[in-house]
């Protein structure tokens, strides 16, 4: 999920790639934005790759 997000898909591209639904898409995102302590997809995007994490 965090590759996705740090290439820029969209929730429907990233569910469509995984093969998952939308809903598990969104809840997995927010899921990481809370992990990270991100208040927008791009924030968690940039504490992900500062942590080493992408």
């Amino acid at each position: 999920m965090l590759t996705l997000l740090a290439k820029g898909l969209t929730d429907e591209t990233a569910a469509g790639r995984l093969g998952v639904s939308l809903s598990t898409v969104r809840r997995s995102m927010a899921s990481i934005m809370e992990r990270l302590g991100a208040r927008s997809r791009f924030e968690a995007g940039l504490r992900a790759a500062q942590a080493g994490r992408l």
